[in-house]
């Protein structure tokens, strides 16, 4: 019995130095999103709620990990991830837009310091001893299911543009691995607060890797619209000759002549400048109709949650 306790604290500790390092290549994958940032000083539509997001749940499994015996592994990586999210979130606020900047100091006061503060109170004046570890293990299992209902919206997306351009399958498969080792980690430690979101993680894993399989062969639709609009000619213009002018020697005419657009376009500088304005609306709308890749969720804004 000893030593059955003793191969399965080994496979415990082997599967939780592995989820260790999985977890850390998860937590390093937007650096060339952030090397770009910085390169080009702006933040070009990146938006910061997944690190911020990510930030507030390592908090969480951090304070779970301290209130729980045995758990250092959770400590550690949540701890190197709480770090790697700050710095994240520093470099966001330094070269976002002033809006965007408000926008994620009110959203890392309110998340990170505002409602962390409050659970961490809550729990420590209410509750004590194996109560208090099962109340904020409850909560860290509530963030972490809400954390991978996130990618439905990734899902959504592929469905409707018929693209799979914002949904790598690397990324994919490192978040089914890495839910893969951490359920196995919290089924060896008897630990129903790590496996059981680790569970739906992998559901949902799987799910983003057969859509993939599904769609990585198709035209995306922004593509489509886009040969659309490159395919469209423009009209011809059709000039009235009967009530006047002779037509061109060497034709018949039937009262109409055919003409291009150009001999028609406006010669005076208020016309010319109000069909400049003309095409810019309509160039406007037709960019409208596309989906423009700061409007869309990008593979680097997916939320880490490590448990």
């Amino acid at each position: 019995m000893a030593f059955l306790n003793m191969e399965q604290h080994t496979w415990a500790f082997t599967f939780g130095i592995l989820g260790n390092i999985i977890s850390l290549m998860v937590f390093l994958s937007p650096l060339p999103t952030f090397y770009r940032v910085y390169r080009k000083k702006s933040t070009e539509g990146f938006q910061s709620t997944p690190y911020v997001v990510s930030l507030f749940s390592c908090m969480l499994w951090m304070y779970y990990a301290f209130l729980k015996s045995g758990a250092e592994l959770l400590l550690t990586i949540n701890g190197v991830g709480c770090v790697i999210e700050t710095l994240y979130i520093a470099m966001y606020l330094l070269y976002a837009p002033k809006t965007a900047r408000l926008f994620t100091a009110k959203l890392f006061l309110g998340l990170d310091v505002g409602l962390f503060g409050l659970i961490a109170l809550v729990t420590m004046l209410v509750s004590r001893g194996d109560l208090r570890v099962h109340v904020v293990g409850w909560v860290c299992v509530a963030v972490a299911l809400c954390v991978f209902v996130a990618p439905l919206s990734i899902i959504r997306l592929v469905i409707r543009t018929k693209s799979v351009e914002f949904m790598p399958i690397s990324l994919s498969f490192f978040l089914v691995l890495s839910a893969v080792i951490w359920f196995a980690y919290g089924a060896l430690k008897k630990d129903i607060f790590v496996a059981v979101p680790n569970l739906l993680g992998f559901v949902f894993g799987v799910a983003q890797m057969a859509l993939y399989m599904a769609y990585r062969k198709k035209n995306p639709a922004t593509t489509t619209v886009v040969h659309q609009l490159e395919s469209m000619k423009l009209p011809e213009h059709v000039k009235d000759t009967s009530k006047g002018g002779a037509p061109t020697e060497g034709r018949v005419s039937c009262g109409a002549e055919v003409h291009p657009i150009v001999d028609a376009l406006p010669t005076s500088a208020d016309d010319q400048a109000a069909v400049a304005i003309d095409e810019e609306e309509a160039t406007r709308d037709d960019r409208n109709m596309l989906i423009r890749p700061e409007q869309a969720i990008r593979p680097d804004m997916a939320i880490v949650v490590q448990v």
